[in-house]
């Protein structure tokens, strides 16, 4: 990896590397869906740990058709949603930022930094700006419904993102798109649910960091 001050762009996942919020956010999946039984709820436990990364809305829609078996239902899926965000929308009001993050704003002011995430993304631009973290992000908070796959092909088609840039993320799923659009990419470990992180690292050349702060040293 080059020293994080030759990037003109450095693109943020939210939950993990951001935001101390994936166990938040795991707690929610199984809350919303216990409603259903607790064999149903962790089945999507499972699933949303396994699928790093990718929207709730994907989630949801597989509860239904995959775990549940039922016909898609959008007043159902919605009512997933709805209730999913109320679960998570206080605690990420108050979760724990990554140390050091306006220092390395600083460090780094000649960059453009981006928020892109699975988290949806008018709840994320309400928590950021409620926070005090959306000046940080000039390019722009992105989210779902929009996949990242969409949001950075998106992004970079209007040369928004432009090269050289750094994806850092905490899932397989951040790497992967962050590999199909060609961008560099940094595994953050220490708030990740990414169980074979090591080995996945290990196998695909990966830069690895605890922490956001370890950037500063």
């Amino acid at each position: 990896m080059n020293s994080i001050e030759k990037y003109q762009n450095l693109i943020f996942d939210c939950d993990g590397v951001v935001l101390n919020s994936n166990k938040i956010k795991t707690e929610a999946f199984y809350n919303v869906a216990k409603v259903y039984g607790h064999e149903a709820a962790n089945a999507l436990v499972d699933y949303h740990v396994q699928n790093g990364g990718v929207s709730r809305y994907r989630k949801f829609t597989y509860l239904i058709t995959e775990i549940l078996k039922k016909p898609m239902d959008e007043i159902e899926l919605k009512a997933l949603l709805d209730h999913f965000a109320l679960e998570v929308k206080k605690a990420l009001m108050t979760c724990q930022v990554a140390e050091g993050l306006s220092e390395l704003r600083e460090r780094t002011k000649d960059a453009k930094w981006f928020i892109v995430s699975g988290g949806d993304q008018s709840e994320l631009r309400e928590v950021f700006a409620a926070r005090g973290l959306g000046c940080y992000f000039n390019g722009g908070i992105f989210g779902s419904p929009d996949t990242k796959d969409e949001i950075l092909s998106r992004e970079m088609n209007s040369a928004n993102i432009v090269m050289p840039a750094l994806f850092i993320g905490d899932s397989k799923y951040d790497h992967i798109a962050a590999r199909e659009a060609n961008l560099d990419f940094l595994f953050v470990s220490g708030w990740s649910e990414f169980e074979g992180y090591e080995n996945y690292c290990n196998l695909n050349g990966l830069t690895k960091i605890k922490s956001l702060k370890e950037l500063l040293l």
